[in-house]
């Protein structure tokens, strides 16, 4: 978590925002998705978001949920995303952070999963059905590893739940630009209450995500937040040849890498 951590704090003291992109493991193949890992890194994203397949995904729209089947009918499993990652984490600097369903955290063992997702290289884990109590069983897993976990603030949290919320995540906390599914929006997001509500709880790094989709849409976001996060739209840009979705996600991310750079300024 440190390494993520203090990437998110040097980003913010050089006067930038950080961006936090999303891939799906395994689409359009694992092969791509470690390719466009290193290409993203190269470019210099703080963190890069190693979604696990789940057959039933989480508040994730279609454009997410299309790439998440695909990566399960290609045979896109648990061990073969860690230690795809295991082989790559010596070859990037960025953050690695594991969003993973609830599910598949229990059906591996809860705090077993947590272990094995470190020791293939991930800084932090996002589990975006987790609920409270859920989270207090693996935090001391997180906690004894060093590691990062993120719980999700939607825009209709009351300041209690906030609270409840920031207190048990460690290195940074995700923040719903809209309530809903993810998926590429075109309407520009509001974060400033929501953002502003966290801040007055935690002094953890802000992550924004949902609906980010654009240039506009990241300038926006890093005005108030410490980083966006950006899925959907990226996702759509990999789809196609798989020899090449590395080159279109680097092509889609660069100018949300030069946004985040003048956002501050």
């Amino acid at each position: 978590m440190q390494r993520m951590f203090q990437r998110l704090q040097n980003d913010r003291a050089a006067g930038r925002g950080s961006l936090m992109p999303f891939v799906t493991a395994g689409s359009p193949s694992l092969e791509a998705t470690m390719a466009t890992i290193r290409t993203l890194d190269r470019l210099g994203v703080a963190a890069i978001e190693v979604g696990f397949p789940f057959s039933d995904p989480i508040a994730d729209g279609p454009v997410i949920a299309a790439s998440m089947d695909r990566a399960l009918r290609a045979g896109t499993t648990v061990a073969a995303t860690m230690d795809a990652v295991r082989t790559i984490r010596p070859q990037v600097a960025c953050g690695l952070i594991a969003m993973v369903s609830m599910s598949i955290v229990q059906r591996h063992g809860g705090t077993e999963f947590v272990r094995h997702a470190h020791e293939a290289g991930f800084d932090a884990l996002i589990v975006p059905d987790m609920d409270l109590d859920a989270a207090d069983q693996v935090l001391e897993a997180v906690d004894r590893l060093g590691m990062g976990l993120a719980l999700l603030v939607a825009p209709t949290s009351t300041p209690e739940r906030i609270q409840a919320i920031a207190a048990r995540c460690r290195g940074f906390v995700y923040a719903l630009a809209r309530a809903g599914l993810t998926g590429a929006g075109d309407a520009p997001p509001d974060v400033a209450a929501t953002v502003a509500a966290l801040r007055a709880q935690t002094a953890l790094p802000i992550a924004v995500g949902f609906g980010i989709s654009t240039a506009e849409h990241v300038r926006m976001v890093i005005h108030h937040a410490d980083a966006a996060i950006v899925g959907s739209a990226l996702v759509r840009a990999m789809e196609g040849d798989p020899a090449t979705a590395h080159e279109r996600a680097g092509a889609f991310i660069q100018p949300l890498i030069e946004a985040c750079q003048s956002a501050l300024h």
